[in-house]
C-alpha cells in the first residue's frame, strides 16, 4: 500500500516550507505594492500572488515531479554547463548578492533607522548594525547549533503574532478608503502585470527551486518512499503553505494601500512598514516588532549562508572548504548591505528580470516534461529563446546612467519593436513559446 503523509504531517511540512520562504522580501514588497497600486490594488494583488505564491510552490513541485536531487540536476536537463551556470547565479542571487544583505538592511530600516532621529549618521549606524548582524551570522553559520532551531520555533511565531496585531489594527482603523487612493504611474493601467513583476522581488520562485530538495528529503524522512507519492505530498503541503502566504499578502497589501491616508508613497517597503507600525503600535510596539523582524531575518541569513556555502563546497570540491565559502559569503554580504535597502532593491531588479523567465520556463518544462519525455532538445530550445529575450529585460531595467554609459538604448528600442509584451516586462513569453514549438518540431522530426 502506498504510504502518504497524514494531515498533521502535511501541516508540519507546510510550516517548514513557510519558514524557508518567508523572509525580508515577503514583508517589504507587499506593503509597498499596496501603496503603489492604490485603488487598482486587486488586479495588482492577483499578479503579485501569482509570482510570489503560485510559481514558488510549482518550483518545489517541479523538483519532486522530475525526481531530481537538487537544482543542478534539474537544470542539467538543459546541459551540464548550463546547470553549473544557472545554479551558481541563482544561489548567489538568493545569497550574498541580494537576499542576505537585504535581510540586514530590512532589519535596520524597520527597527534602527526610525529611532535615530537625526542624532547620528544613518550610514554610520548601518555600518555598525550590519557588522554586529553579520558577526552573529558568521559565528552561527560556522557553528550551527540549537539556537537556530530555537529562533525558528520561538521568534517566527512571535513575529507572526505581532504582525497579525499590526495588520488587524490597521485594517480595523483604515486611514483612507481604497477606492479614493490614487495609483502611481506604473499602476494606472496594467496593474496586474505590474504586480506580477513586483512579485519577482520576493525571490521566492527561484528560492523554490533551491528549497525543493530540502522539502523532498523531509517528506521521505517521514516514510513516504514512492516517487509519485512524494511528488503529490510535496505539492499538497506546498498548497497549504501557499494559502497561508496568500492570506498574509492579502492583508499586508491592503494595509499598505490604506496607509496612503497617513503617509505618502515611501521609498521602499521597509520605511513603509516602520511608519505604519509606529503609528498603530507606538514606540514600544514598533520596538518589539523590530526585534522580532531582526531575529527572523537573522535566522533566514544563517540558513542562506549555510545553504549557499554547502552548495558551492559540493559543486567545487577542489576549490574552497565549507568554512571558507561561509566566511567569503558573509563578508561579501556585509559589504553589499551597506549600500542601503533602496539600492539593493534597485540593483537586484535587472538580475531578477533575467533570472525569473529562465526559472519560470524551467519549472513549467519540469512539470509538463512527461508530455515530451523530458527530451533535452525541448529544454535547450525553450531556454535558448527565453535567455535571449531575458537579456533585453535585464538591459531595460539597468539604472539609467549605466544603460546610457554602456550605450544600450538602441538595444531597448530594438526590443520594443520586435518583442510583443516587452513594454509590460513580459517580452520573453512569445520567444519562449517559439522555442517550445521549435523544440517539439525537432523532436518530432528526429523521431519520424
Amino acid at each position: 500500500m502506498e504510504k502518504r503523509l497524514t494531515l498533521k504531517q502535511k501541516i508540519l511540512v507546510a510550516g517548514t516550507l513557510f519558514g524557508m520562504f518567508f523572509g525580508a522580501g515577503n514583508l517589504i514588497f507587499p506593503v509597498h505594492l499596496g501603496q503603489l497600486a492604490g485603488r487598482n490594488v486587486i488586479p495588482a494583488m492577483i499578479g503579485f500572488i501569482i509570482t510570489a505564491v503560485g510559481i514558488p510552490i510549482l518550483g518545489v513541485a517541479a523538483i519532486g515531479n522530475t525526481h531530481s536531487d537538487g537544482l543542478q540536476t534539474l537544470s542539467n536537463k538543459v546541459g551540464r554547463g548550463y546547470g553549473y551556470f544557472f545554479t551558481c547565479v541563482l544561489y548567489l542571487t538568493i545569497g550574498p548578492f541580494f537576499a542576505i544583505p537585504r535581510c540586514a538592511t530590512t532589519s535596520f530600516t524597520t527597527g534602527i533607522a526610525p529611532m535615530l532621529g537625526g542624532r547620528i549618521s544613518e550610514a554610520a549606524a548601518l555600518l555598525v548594525f550590519s557588522l554586529i548582524f553579520f558577526a552573529v551570522v558568521l559565528v552561527l553559520s560556522l557553528r550551527p547549533a540549537g539556537i537556530t532551531v530555537w529562533i525558528g520555533k520561538i521568534i517566527n511565531p512571535v513575529f507572526l503574532v505581532f504582525l497579525a496585531i499590526l495588520v488587524i489594527s490597521a485594517l480595523l482603523n483604515p486611514s483612507a478608503r481604497i477606492a479614493e487612493v490614487e495609483p502611481t504611474a506604473g499602476y494606472e493601467s496594467g496593474a496586474l502585470f505590474s504586480g506580477f513583476i513586483e512579485g519577482y522581488g520576493t525571490m521566492d520562485a527561484i528560492a523554490g527551486l533551491a528549497f525543493g530538495i530540502v522539502v523532498i528529503d523531509i517528506v521521505r524522512s517521514m516514510g513516504v518512499e514512492q516517487d509519485g507519492a512524494v511528488a503529490r505530498d510535496v505539492l499538497s503541503s506546498g498548497i497549504l503553505t501557499g494559502i497561508l502566504m496568500a492570506v498574509i499578502y492579502f492583508a499586508t497589501i491592503l494595509m499598505g494601500t490604506q496607509s496612503r491616508g497617513l503617509f505618502p508613497v515611501s521609498e521602499n517597503g521597509g520605511i513603509a512598514l516602520a511608519q505604519i507600525s509606529g503609528h498603530y503600535l507606538g514606540t514600544a510596539g514598533s520596538l518589539v516588532l523590530a526585534v522580532t523582524i531582526t531575529f527572523a531575518c537573522l535566522k533566514t541569513s544563517i540558513g542562506l549562508v549555510t545553504s549557499c556555502a554547502d552548495t558551492f563546497a559540493r559543486m567545487f570540491r577542489k576549490a574552497l572548504s565549507y568554512r571558507s565559502w561561509a566566511i567569503l559569503f558573509t563578508v561579501f554580504s556585509f559589504v553589499i548591505s551597506n549600500f542601503g535597502l533602496s539600492r539593493i532593491i534597485s540593483y537586484s531588479l535587472p538580475v531578477l528580470m533575467f533570472l525569473y523567465p529562465l526559472a519560470i520556463t524551467l519549472i513549467l518544462l519540469a512539470l509538463f516534461g512527461n508530455c515530451f519525455d523530458h527530451d533535452r532538445v525541448v529544454y535547450v530550445s525553450v531556454t535558448a529563446f527565453t535567455c535571449v529575450a531575458a537579456v533585453f529585460d535585464l538591459i531595460k531595467t539597468l539604472p539609467d546612467a549605466m544603460r546610457a554609459g554602456l550605450r544600450l538604448e538602441g538595444a531597448v528600442a530594438l526590443a520594443q519593436k520586435i518583442l510583443p509584451f516587452f513594454n509590460i516586462n513580459l517580452g520573453w513569453v512569445v520567444p519562449a513559446a517559439m522555442g517550445l514549438a521549435l523544440g517539439l518540431f525537432l523532436r518530432a522530426r528526429r523521431k519520424g
